[in-house]
């Protein structure tokens, strides 16, 4: 395994491309610190968006999951760009020439969206977990390392949605196609949701959830609607804002479902594909 991701960071340490997205995603990451200074002031108005709990435990780890896995974007240009490489400069078939099976080369693959997932997770967990020391008025322990079932969701998130990308990537050939596609894709299973829902009035979510990147979404719920302010305004006008906000092992069982058939159409497809 580790010889596999040592070829795949080799490949990326020398495509200065793929190491400035990277370098942004990580950066972008960082930058969730900054919604601490958000400050509106408006007259006698005083809006500071720290001061919403946002960066309380155990709520940022939900606040910040959700937030972090809108980046994830970044890391997808270069899951696809990996692979368009691999044609483009037909380091693919070199490495079958050098003894690399294909099985291999798609594990390859798959262990560098593993660890990019990873990491992410990773430093997302050391962020959230300084901006809450800072900021939260909870600071018990039990409280902190509560709700950490957003952490794996948006490990699990990501793994899913990078391995969408691979697949694309082997199956197109083409980055910037690749990730046209998936906007697409996106936007379709929009546009079913919207029918399902209101035109053919059924239950759209009972639906909607096996359709791969809604059930990734599904992983991680918008967190707004459970700040205080939110529900005093909702409640104001006469909105019900109760929601399940928890991470089901049902939505990440479908995701990791998702996962087996990308990689394993990535392996189908490069198998059969003639080099």
């Amino acid at each position: 395994m580790f010889r596999l991701i040592s070829i795949e960071l080799f490949k990326i340490r020398h495509h200065r491309a793929s190491l400035l997205l990277i370098v942004a995603y990580f950066l972008l990451l960082t930058s969730i610190a900054l919604i601490a200074a958000i400050k509106f002031d408006i007259g006698p108005v005083k809006f500071h968006l720290a001061e919403q709990g946002i960066f309380n435990f155990p709520f940022i780890w939900h606040f910040n999951t959700f937030v972090a896995a809108i980046l994830k974007f970044f890391l997808l240009l270069v899951i696809v760009s990996m692979m368009s490489n691999e044609y483009s400069y037909v380091t693919l078939k070199q490495n079958l020439i050098d003894g690399l099976s294909k099985k291999e080369f798609i594990l390859s693959k798959f262990y560098t969206v593993v660890l990019f997932a990873l990491v992410s997770t990773i430093f997302v967990f050391f962020v959230s977990l300084i901006l809450g020391l800072v900021y939260s008025d909870f600071n018990e322990m039990s409280i902190i390392f509560s709700d950490l079932e957003y952490l794996l969701a948006f490990f699990i998130k990501l793994v899913g949605f990078f391995s969408f990308g691979l697949f694309l990537g082997i199956l197109i050939k083409r980055s910037a196609f690749a990730v046209g596609f998936m906007i697409i894709w996106s936007v379709g299973e929009n546009i079913l949701t919207g029918l399902l829902r209101w035109k053919f009035k059924v239950d759209y979510e009972s639906i909607m959830q096996f359709f791969p990147l809604n059930a990734m979404s599904n992983l991680i719920k918008e967190p707004f609607t459970k700040l205080n302010a939110v529900k005093t305004v909702a409640k104001q006008v006469g909105e019900d804002l109760t929601k399940d906000f928890s991470v089901h092992l049902f939505d990440i069982f479908i995701v990791l479902i998702w996962t087996f058939i990308f990689i394993y159409l990535s392996y189908w497809i490069l198998k059969k594909r003639d080099l």
